[in-house]
């Protein structure tokens, strides 16, 4: 059996981004290349714990998005203020590595992202740490999710995890990949 062909992004990683990032910050080693390790997709569903349709169709569109199967996610504490007792479910997630993680970040960078209406480009604000977090108002960018059977709106985070040590590091290795940050 013939081994799969590998992501283009994890090809242009390999080829190109590397290098670039040896030359800028004078890497001595290519372990030392900090690189994209996990992305997370998070949705909060405020109006679950009242509604149980809505987390189904939540996991459904998660789903279709990640190519993956999607976790329901609990509340850690009750909140009486909004109706909540630990241990309901709240949100969904998905956590995407390896071969999953590339081609993600191949279609949301390049397919995704240029779909969100009047686009100028993501805020280049990272974690402090390297990582790089999108807060996204609802999931229709996505072209794996059928407009019409959409039921409403709904948010999500998408969190992509490095080894870079600092945001510098981890703000030009998104941007060799192709994240188009605001001037």
């Amino acid at each position: 059996m013939a081994a799969a062909a590998k992501p283009n992004m994890r090809v242009k990683y390999e080829q190109e981004v590397v290098t670039a990032l040896r030359e800028k910050f004078g890497y001595t080693s290519p372990m030392q290349t900090p690189k994209p390790v996990k992305v997370v997709i998070n949705m909060g569903l405020g109006k679950a714990p009242t509604n149980p349709k809505i987390m189904e169709n939540a996991l459904v569109d998660l789903e279709a998005i990640a190519g993956q199967k999607a976790v329901k996610t609990r509340a850690r504490k009750s909140i009486s203020n909004f109706k909540i007792r630990e241990g309901m479910h709240v949100g969904a997630a998905v956590t995407l590595r390896d071969r999953r993680m590339w081609e993600f970040l191949d279609r949301f960078i390049n397919v995704a992202l240029p779909r969100i209406r009047d686009f100028r480009g993501v805020p280049a604000r990272l974690s402090g740490y390297g990582d790089f977090t999108l807060g996204l108002k609802d999931q229709l960018i996505f072209p794996e999710i059928d407009y019409d059977k959409v039921d409403e709106p709904r948010g999500m985070n998408i969190t992509i995890v490095t080894t870079a040590t600092n945001d510098e590091e981890g703000r030009e290795l998104l941007r060799l990949l192709g994240m188009p940050f605001r001037r």
